[in-house]
């Protein structure tokens, strides 16, 4: 098992920022991906953005050039910085972990509302 705690969520106005951690636990396999996915109201979950463990990223286009997405490896922690946000990222943003094996666990998810 892998447990993931998400934290840095919370009510920004336009274009602001905010910075997502993401703390996994347990039984971690090195060789890794993890990423942020969002899910906004009545909408579907959509990935945001995605780090391997040797770094390589991928970004949804909505987002390129706004978020970052880094990772300790180390702490075994993955960070978004989201800047010049917009209303339209307003979602609850979930934490992802999958590793070679096939495991694959969700944080809680946390909010991020974006509104003036």
């Amino acid at each position: 098992q892998v447990q993931l705690v998400e934290s840095g969520g919370g009510l920004v106005q336009p274009g602001g920022s905010l910075r997502l951690s993401c703390a996994a636990s347990g039984s971690i396999i090195s060789v890794n991906v993890m990423g942020w996915y969002r899910q906004a109201p009545g909408k579907g979950r959509e990935l945001v953005a995605r780090i391997n463990s040797v770094g390589g990223t991928k970004y949804v286009d909505a987002v390129k050039g706004r978020f970052t997405i880094s990772r300790d490896n180390a702490k075994n922690t993955v960070y978004l910085q989201m800047n010049s946000l917009k209303p339209e990222d307003t979602a609850v943003y979930h934490c992802s972990y999958m590793d070679v094996a096939g495991n694959n666990y969700w944080g809680q998810g946390t909010q991020v509302t974006v509104s003036s």
